[in-house]
């Protein structure tokens, strides 16, 4: 069964709008996206990367990122150490210390390569503390997510073929039981 590129931009909008409800993502917040292309249209991670899916999840988050203003950051594959891609300006006002290191589809992934290809000022970082994160295909990604990682559910389970699981993050509770923290609904 091939996957369609209108299915996947309605799967992947569905994933973003669940997880827009939970976690409310600004131009304050960074989204990591870890993403196997070849799970998506079926087939073993890293076997056979696709830049049509690519692009579809590309425009996906482009147009979240136009109506949220939230910070995008690519993971790339293991061959790459699951460096990330994201805007110059981004790793600059957070610290992130750019890599030598570009992304080829059998060194970075058909995803983060691009990422990398249709950002104006794009890098590459080695890691990230992000505030929330989106896996699709299994890809891991949660050594890019702040400490404290919370699980979303979404009505969507699969993008194409690849399962998908998205996590926000909150603070730390900390200090035991004499300790008074904030009361919010994420904490309760």
């Amino acid at each position: 069964m091939a996957v369609v590129k209108e299915e996947i931009n309605a799967q992947l909008t569905q994933v973003l709008h669940d997880l827009q409800a939970m976690m409310p993502l600004t131009h304050d917040h960074l989204l990591v996206i870890g993403t196997s292309t070849s799970e998506v249209a079926g087939e073993h991670i890293g076997s056979n990367g696709s830049r049509d899916i690519a692009e579809a999840i590309y425009d996906a988050l482009s147009r979240f990122q136009d109506e949220t203003g939230v910070k995008l950051a690519f993971q790339c594959c293991e061959h790459l150490n699951r460096a990330l891609v994201l805007d110059g300006s981004t790793a600059r006002e957070r610290g992130y210390e750019p890599v030598s290191a570009i992304p080829i589809r059998a060194a970075g992934g058909a995803m983060a390569t691009h990422a990398f290809s249709r950002m104006d000022n794009p890098v590459l970082v080695e890691s990230i503390k992000a505030d929330a994160g989106i896996d699709i295909g299994d890809t891991f990604i949660g050594m890019h997510l702040k400490e404290v990682a919370v699980p979303i559910r979404s009505q969507i389970k699969e993008i194409g073929h690849a399962h998908v699981t998205i996590a926000k993050t909150r603070p730390k509770l900390i200090g035991g039981i004499r300790a008074n923290y904030l009361r919010t609904e994420e904490h309760e």
